[in-house]
């Protein structure tokens, strides 16, 4: 204990690590406090329904990612998920569009060219998604008296462009922790959302375990330390790397390279999990599927099984095709997002190889073999991970709403984004020659 404040210390030591950190915290403050102001014209104290609707369930995903926004009917209900839906149809139309393809090859001009375009999309998606929420109000239970002004125009038209205006917003707060903050905004963003809803959830467990008779305290306490284990395997999942090991040909006082093998000896990290929580992402899109054309063609014996089984999500049906898919999307998003081609020309480029592997084409086929053989396994624990709360609630009963941080998006996303606010905060430690945030954190003495 006296380490970790001794580490505490030496961050606030260093002014510009502080100064990040309160400007962090303030711009998270002023997103969870946004997420309380319910949008003009409705009367919050007839949203009790909305907020039992969403309790469970794919609203309930949804609804963990906005922080309770959505549940609200909040100024931020959209969250900061269509600035994501952007992202993601961006990135994948960069491997058809020629035009896209360029502006990623052009470095930093054609990384803000390519934001602002993620921008006006987000404009976009909130424009065709705002009108879509306020409608769907009514049918997740918020009564016609809740509206104040009517469903008119006069309510509809403002309530959007303030929908819209939060989405920006918070698109907004997000950017500027990247840029003066510490950590990735947009993912902080999300993991705050996240984590405003644990209390609640966990309480509600607590409280159905101690007084429902279903196992107590000591039932509550095996249930925690499950989840502390499973915490820790999502870390091994993010952070396990196969590493390949490069030779570099020692550079000569000419300038040239000799043919040995006796330059720098390195490693080039193939992650196990490259493609993160992508994949459940693009999963769980597609889940709304299955039910939607069961929906469609309920009046067919078909139908209803597809309508009953896929609007259950911890139901087999739903979590096998749930796996499933992962497992797809896992080697689709790793194929275009690990350049295997362009690593072995850069490779080549710059004096290295693979020991008994060619430079070049060799090389890059060597790399696509050993990324889809880890990434076989990464699969299948993400798949696995996926599933876990639908397995809790089946085996233990747990709570629908605590059985979530269990797995799935949720907790992926706090684990990937702790790990890498950690490392930020540890290369600062590290510069000002500090010890990082998993080690002592006594000042290290320099030459």
């Amino acid at each position: 204990m006296k380490k970790f404040i001794e580490t505490i210390s030496n961050i606030w030591k260093i002014d510009e690590l502080r100064q990040r950190i309160i400007l962090t915290l303030g711009l998270l403050l002023v997103y969870r406090f946004g997420a309380q102001v319910v949008l003009p014209g409705i009367d919050t104290a007839q949203l009790a329904q909305l907020s039992s609707n969403t309790e469970s369930g794919i609203l309930g995903i949804l609804n963990a990612f906005t922080g309770g926004a959505f549940a609200n009917a909040s100024v931020f209900a959209l969250g900061i998920m269509p600035y994501i839906s952007a992202s993601i149809v961006v990135q994948l139309m960069g491997i058809a569009i020629p035009y896209l393809q360029k502006l990623q090859k052009e470095g930093e001009s054609g990384r803000k060219t390519i934001n602002q375009i993620t921008r006006w999309l987000t404009i976009g998606i909130c424009i065709v998604q705002a009108p879509a929420y306020l409608y769907g109000l009514g049918a997740l239970g918020v009564p016609d008296s809740a509206f104040v002004l009517g469903k008119g125009l006069d309510f509809i038209v403002p309530a959007v462009i303030i929908l819209v205006t939060g989405c920006v917003f918070a698109m907004w707060l997000g950017e500027k922790i990247t840029d003066k903050g510490i950590g990735n905004g947009i993912s902080l963003l999300i993991m705050v959302g996240i984590i405003a809803t644990m209390p609640q959830a966990f309480a509600q467990e607590f409280v159905s375990r101690t007084t429902n008779n279903t196992g107590g305290i000591m039932f509550m306490l095996i249930e925690v330390i499950v989840w502390f284990l499973v915490i820790l395997a999502s870390v091994y999942l993010t952070m396990a790397v196969r590493q390949i090991p490069v030779q570099y040909a020692r550079r000569t006082a000419s300038g040239g390279y000799e043919k040995n093998v006796m330059g720098a000896r390195q490693y080039i990290p193939l992650k196990l999990n490259a493609s993160g929580v992508m994949p459940i992402i693009f999963a769980q899109a597609i889940m709304f599927a299955p039910s939607l054309i069961g929906r469609t063609f309920n009046d067919t014996a078909a139908g209803q099984w597809m309508e009953v089984q896929f609007a259950d999500i911890f139901g087999l049906a739903y979590n096998i095709l749930f796996a499933v898919l992962i497992i797809i999307f896992t080697y689709f998003y790793t194929a275009i997002t690990v350049p295997t081609n362009k690593m072995a020309d850069d490779l080549k480029r710059s004096g290295g190889f693979i020991p008994g592997i060619r430079p070049g084409k060799e090389t890059g086929n060597y790399l696509d073999k050993i990324m889809s053989l880890i990434t076989l396994p990464g699969s299948i624990f993400l798949a696995l991970l996926a599933v876990l709360p639908a397995v809790v609630v089946k085996l233990m009963d747990v709570q629908a709403g605590w059985a979530l941080f269990y797995g799935g998006t949720s907790l992926l996303i706090m684990v990937g984004v702790a790990i890498d606010t950690v490392q930020q905060v540890n290369s600062y430690l590290l510069n000002r020659h500090y010890d990082g945030l998993m080690k002592t954190g006594k000042n290290r003495k320099v030459a």
